[in-house]
């Protein structure tokens, strides 16, 4: 859930005015490529505390403007490669006035140490978001 309005949350992970401001803890991102279209690529890169760069890479499944967001996912092993790719599905309602339920789906994990690394990951961009949203007007 998001203190803010559902338009605002799907812009959070569309426009790069906001898509830049968070990610999980102790990272920074340090580049975004978003072609947002269907077959669209999505390329993202974080620089940790350790200056140690972390590379993403997808491509736009579905997108449904204030509603859905579904893209692959995969990392770059920093050779020209990619891992296998996970598939990554994002809904946005409306619940109440200003407020935002986001459902976020990630499956197609090799492992389960792939999964809850992720899983660590998003929940703490996730909190990120919220402390970013939470310092814009609602009408932003």
């Amino acid at each position: 859930m998001f203190d803010a309005p559902r338009r605002l949350v799907y812009a959070a992970w569309t426009d790069q005015a906001h898509s830049t401001k968070w990610a999980p803890h102790n990272m920074q991102i340090i580049h975004i490529e978003a072609d947002l279209r269907v077959g669209g690529k999505i390329r993202v890169g974080m620089r940790g505390a350790d200056g140690v760069e972390h590379w993403e890479s997808g491509v736009y499944r579905e997108i449904v403007a204030n509603e859905r967001l579904v893209f692959t996912h995969a990392w770059e092993d920093g050779r020209g490669g990619r891992g296998p790719d996970t598939l990554v599905h994002v809904e946005f309602e409306d619940a109440g006035p200003g407020k935002t339920r986001m459902i976020f789906r990630q499956t197609g994990f090799g492992s389960v140490a792939s999964r809850d690394g992720h899983r660590q990951g998003w929940s703490e961009s996730f909190d990120d978001l919220a402390a970013y949203l939470a310092t814009l007007p609602n009408d932003a």
